[in-house]
């Protein structure tokens, strides 16, 4: 019965080949988007679940409120971990992770710069999966000057797997010993890191002061613990620790800062949803956003679905030329049943087509999808079996779900009256093929509006003015190898042809590098005072390096020996302290907690806001203190001779730093590589917003010839009636055009719902104008009529006499 059913539907599509081309391509361009988008998703929400007890582990964060401040930190105190591990029953085990910042390794006679370095407590290989191809896990970071490194690495500097007890010179003055090698990190990881050093080294490793968060924290708990429990606990123990500092700091009790509406807390983020479901102060890395995962699943629907409503609307289309044979089968004996999985397997014979060339495409597209995307994923990921599977039940599905409609539709005929001529089966008379038509147009024009405003936000984040300017600086990387020759570096910069400008900090608004405390606007220490700010050591040069405004008040200056305790604050911080005279203002940061000694600034200015986060922030309180940091220098440069001033600067880099690495890149690069996930996110929607249009105009064309064969006759005999050629034409786009207008109503509110919803995730957003919804519209119906255009004009000026002939 299968074989026969399956013979049958084979002979159906071949005999009209012209609608099952048009059904096969927009099925499996369907399907293909399906599974590339599939591949992003499956690779988003795979993130750490290479850990073998990822279920178990849970990272440690820190929300702090105190005032009018609020800092949600992806860091904990230094003690955390190891007082949980002794006062919390369902903790096991903890470990500790912190960005290291650059190292220079000699390798042979010049330094390489190795960025990916963090140091790593002992236990890290107890709590995270990474697989040590040599050396021993449990003693590989417990004593002082060993690294752990990874595959990649050892590879790089000594060709071998194994180089466990050798050592490397670090920063030309350091020998580290060898402790272990490990497997590389999977890109699937919230941190990826090449290199651990051995937290003996940090002296912060030992902090003991509660109200200091400076490490990401993990805690791996035991089995069958209770999350909620551990969460009170948790809490209970960040009180017992935190209430004693605060009265020490504020004079104030636990109680009393609580009542005042300030808190200290510990919150606990699973491993597995660190990546998609975090965002907080002190990340690692950069992680992804749920919400692409949401936008990028939804369109994947959307277009198969667009997809499936063409093979719905073709086939109920084309009803009245099956109709006799479904007659015929039912006079014959066919029960509706048989006729129902005859049309099923038509439609799953056809999805499983589409699903071969699916494949196909998906497996040519796929490096194109990696750049899109920004991601690496592999080809053989596609056949993989739980890939495989998942694409069987896809095809299943799509083929049930295409088919189900005309099955039931088809069989449920009545022979005498199918037999008899009595069945009617006219374009117009079809209420569901229209609905069809206008879902796919109302997902199309989503899309198109969606895709627009996606490209008018990046378009604002590229030209609003950040309160900087980033173009035509270079950024030096690692110039804190040069000591206290960086002065004499950047001087001898700025007498180099093209150079404007130059200035010494690590502190850049398009870099991470970032040092908070809180400012207190009196010796007093008054919590409700308090103000949270980044505070910033820059030079001199600083402010007009960067192109940034004074907005009251004076630069820093080495002619004024009082600035070494002034600063300069932005607006926001400005605002914060709500005074008419700013300038002069004293302002006190604790030194030490337990004694309470403080170090006094002075106000000497304001400098306009300037965004140092992404937009998706509000701009926070900063200050600029006039200090010391050679991490980099940013250079200004003319843009009418870069290659050569960079030459020239290189120059003098290998003069003053011989067997330095040179390592440099511009500003712009870096502020445009904040918003990568934003410009993936635009690139991906421009493409299926593409390829949604491209397959709603496969089923609208095949619709529209439909339609012009089954009106022949009409059209011929208005024609024999004076009709001409633009009201045949007008006749035929009028029924279509009229399902894109009802389409753009139901469309317009629910782009204007979803867009608006994912431009709150930005402080600084563009407005979606009106005009956006017209052009979608007018896009919508360009597009219409340039697909039934040609079919439209073919069936206006045939003969009339063909057409009328046999009657």
């Amino acid at each position: 019965m299968l074989k026969n059913y399956l013979k049958t539907a084979y002979r159906n599509l071949v005999k009209n080949k012209f609608y099952t081309a048009i059904n096969i391509v927009g099925l499996a361009v369907g399907i293909a988007t399906c599974l590339l988008i599939l591949l992003y998703v499956s690779d988003e929400l795979s993130f750490d679940r290479y850990n073998t007890q990822a279920q178990r582990i849970y990272r440690v964060n820190n929300e702090i409120k105190f005032g009018d401040n609020h800092v949600d930190l992806a860091v904990a105190p230094s003690l955390m971990g190891t007082t949980m591990v002794k006062e919390i029953p369902e903790v096991e085990q903890y470990t500790r992770i912190q960005w290291h910042g650059s190292l220079l390794i000699k390798k042979g006679n010049e330094n390489l710069r190795e960025d990916h370095v963090a140091y790593g407590d002992s236990t890290l290989f107890e709590v995270f999966t990474l697989p040590m191809i040599s050396g021993d896990p449990k003693t590989a970071l417990r004593e002082p000057h060993s690294l752990v490194i990874s595959e990649k690495i050892a590879k790089k500097y000594f060709n071998s797997i194994d180089p466990v007890g050798k050592e490397m010179i670090i920063n030309d003055s350091l020998n580290y010993k060898i402790t272990g090698v490990i497997r590389n990190i999977p890109s699937q990881s919230h941190f990826n890191f090449d290199i651990f050093v051995a937290t003996s080294e940090n002296p912060y490793s030992r902090d003991d002061n509660w109200l200091s968060e400076n490490w990401n924290t993990y805690i791996l708990v035991k089995k069958n613990a209770n999350f909620n429990k551990l969460n009170t606990e948790i809490n209970a123990m960040m009180d017992r620790y935190v209430g004693p500092e605060l009265q020490g700091v504020v004079n104030m009790s636990l109680d009393q800062f609580k009542k005042s509406g300030g808190y200290v807390r510990a919150r606990l983020s699973p491993l597995t949803s660190i990546h998609l479901h975090s965002n907080k102060t002190g990340e690692l890395g950069g992680n992804g956003n749920i919400q692409f995962v949401y936008i990028f699943s939804a369109i994947a629907l959307f277009i198969l679905l667009i997809a499936c409503v063409n093979f719905m609307n073709l086939s109920t289309a084309r009803s009245f030329n099956r109709a006799k044979e479904v007659g015929v089968r039912k006079v014959l004996g066919s029960l509706r049943k048989n006729l129902i999985l005859q049309f099923l397997a038509e439609s799953v014979l056809i999805s499983f087509i589409a699903l071969i060339f699916a494949v196909v495409i998906a497996y040519l597209l796929l490096p194109y999808f990696n750049q899109l995307s920004g991601k690496t994923i592999k080809v053989d990921t596609i056949f993989q079996p739980g890939m495989i599977f998942s694409l069987v039940i896809l095809m299943l599905i799509v083929g049930f779900l295409a088919g189900s409609y005309p099955a039931f539709f088809l069989s449920s005929f009545q022979p005498i009256a199918v037999l008899k001529g009595k069945l009617v089966a006219g374009f117009k008379r079809s209420w569901l093929r229209n609905a069809l038509v206008v879902v796919q147009f109302v997902i199309t024009i989503v899309l198109i509006i969606g895709t627009m405003v996606v490209f008018n936000q990046l378009n604002y984040i590229r030209a609003t003015d950040v309160g900087y300017n980033r173009n035509q600086v270079l950024v030096i990387n690692g110039t804190s190898v040069l000591g206290d020759q960086a002065v004499t570096f950047k001087n001898e910069l700025m007498g180099i042809t093209g150079v404007q400008n130059a200035t010494i900090t690590g502190f850049l608004p398009t870099d991470y590098e970032r040092s908070s405390d809180a400012f207190f606007t009196s010796t007093a220490l008054d919590p409700k005072s308090a103000i949270s700010m980044q505070i910033w050591s820059v030079d001199e040069n600083y402010i007009p390096t960067l192109g940034m405004k004074m907005l009251d008040g004076r630069n820093f200056s080495p002619q004024f020996p009082t600035d070494s305790s002034g600063i300069i604050i932005n607006e926001a911080a400005a605002k914060f302290l709500n005074t008419k005279e700013t300038l002069n203002r004293k302002l006190y940061t604790i030194t030490d907690f337990k004694s309470k000694k403080t170090n006094e600034f002075h106000v000497i200015g304001v400098v306009k806001d300037f965004n140092f986060y992404s937009l998706h922030y509000l701009v926070t309180p900063l200050a600029l203190s006039f200090g010391k940091n050679n991490d980099n220098i940013s250079v200004r440069v003319d843009a009418s001779n870069t290659p050569s001033v960079i030459s020239a600067i290189k120059t003098k880099w290998k003069t003053l730093a011989s067997g330095q690495p040179f390592d440099y890149g511009f500003m712009d690069e870096q502020f445009n590589s904040i918003y990568n996930a934003e410009q993936q996110v635009g690139r991906i929607s421009i493409t299926f917003s593409v390829l949604a249009i491209l397959i709603a105009c496969l089923g609208l064309f095949g619709l529209v010839t439909y339609a012009a064969e089954q009106r022949t006759k009409e059209i011929g005999i208005r024609k024999v009636l004076g009709a001409n050629v633009p009201v045949i034409v007008g006749m035929i786009m009028r029924d279509f055009l009229k399902l894109v207008i009802i389409a753009s109503v139901f469309a317009f509110p629910i782009a204007w719902w979803g867009m608006n919803k994912w431009l709150q995730n930005f402080a600084y957003r563009v407005d979606m104008g009106w005009w956006i919804f017209l052009i979608a519209a007018l896009i919508a119906v360009a597009v219409t009529l340039i697909t039934i255009s040609y079919q439209a004009i073919k069936a206006a000026i045939a003969n009339p006499v063909t057409s009328l002939r046999s009657e």
